[in-house]
């Protein structure tokens, strides 16, 4: 196959590239830079704009778009935008691109996020009986250089709902008739390679800062870096599947379980824990949000498991242990 990938210079991107492109298919990833990419031949695009990138979509297979700015940093109003409008516009341009192009990709697999559901300590978010968090477009704060007061108290969590809900409706309000649909609702994925998230844990566990979170209860719903290849590999194949997909492990485990095998994993008995208001003043100074850790995400991948999908890393003992042995 040929898969284009918009947005694929990431950690995500480069997990992509080390599964596909063993297998003897071509790879395109769309940067802000040509060049070469672990292999894999990368194509310029803005990320908004139409350009010579399209003719890249035309007679492709596949095309995975992962674009978006990431969220890790401070939800301020200019970082928000900046979150809402690298997505949405991107989705956008890859939505006209494939109706402008003779031969368009058999399917379209869009980022999302599990950010999308509510928070939840005791419901196990499915795509059937999922609880779609309440954010809208009026959460956002006033776009930086409007007319708007700036003094509107922005509630982040909604915000970044709100932010979800745009990228994904961006997606289905493009008009891709020959191109199947589907939106992943990713969980955060693990992965071994440079500055991943597992990376930023797993040092933090090293250096003994990596106890329990808050309260502790809150769900994390993780991905191990080789089912989420693995699953996009069978959402391509599976011409039957469209619309929204929830791409995590089956088993999301609480932060203060999902913290005690990491330290188990990397070789620490010991973690500091954060208590909410000692992890906002360290978000402060690390330029983050508090609630990338504090939001409960208890999503599960219903459609997934109910299509006959069945993981290699299931539970995150396993998946913790292969990851570090990887990693150091």
């Amino acid at each position: 196959m040929k898969i284009v990938i918009p947005g694929g210079s990431g950690h995500i991107g480069k997990s992509l590239v080390q599964y596909f492109q063993p297998q003897g298919h071509e790879i395109v990833l769309l940067s802000r830079s040509a060049g070469k990419h672990d292999g894999a031949r990368v194509v310029a695009w803005d990320g908004v704009n139409q350009g010579p990138w399209v003719e890249e979509v035309d007679g492709a297979d596949a095309i995975i778009n992962l674009a978006g700015r990431t969220v890790n940093c401070r939800y301020n109003a200019e970082n928000l935008w900046q979150m809402m409008d690298s997505r949405v516009k991107s989705t956008r341009a890859v939505g006209l691109a494939i109706q402008s192009v003779k031969t368009p990709p058999r399917v379209w697999l869009q980022s999302s996020t599990a950010t999308i559901y509510a928070d939840s300590l005791d419901h196990r978010n499915s795509e059937a009986d999922g609880i779609l968090g309440e954010g809208g477009p009026e959460d956002m704060p006033p776009r930086p250089g409007s007319t708007k007061s700036s003094w509107q108290v922005v509630d982040k969590w909604r915000a970044s709902q709100a932010i979800a809900r745009a990228w994904e409706a961006r997606m289905y309000e493009a008009i891709t008739p020959m191109t199947r649909k589907v939106a992943l609702r990713s969980s955060m994925v693990m992965s071994a390679v440079n500055g991943s998230v597992f990376d930023v844990m797993s040092r933090l566990a090293k250096c003994r800062l990596g106890g329990t979170v808050g309260t502790g209860r809150q769900y994390v719903s993780w991905i191990h870096e080789l089912d989420f290849a693995r699953a996009l590999d069978y959402l391509i194949s599976r011409e039957d599947i469209e619309g929204s997909i929830n791409v995590c492990s089956p088993n999301p485990v609480r932060n203060r379980e999902f913290n005690q095998t990491l330290r188990k994993a990397v070789g620490v008995s010991v973690g500091l824990p954060l208590p909410a208001p000692i992890l906002e003043f360290g978000a402060v100074l690390m330029k983050t949000e508090t609630e990338l850790l504090l939001k409960s995400r208890c999503v599960v991948p219903g459609r997934l498991l109910d299509a006959g999908f069945r993981f290699e890393f299931a539970d995150w003992t396993t998946a913790a242990a292969e990851l570090s042995s990887r990693r150091f």
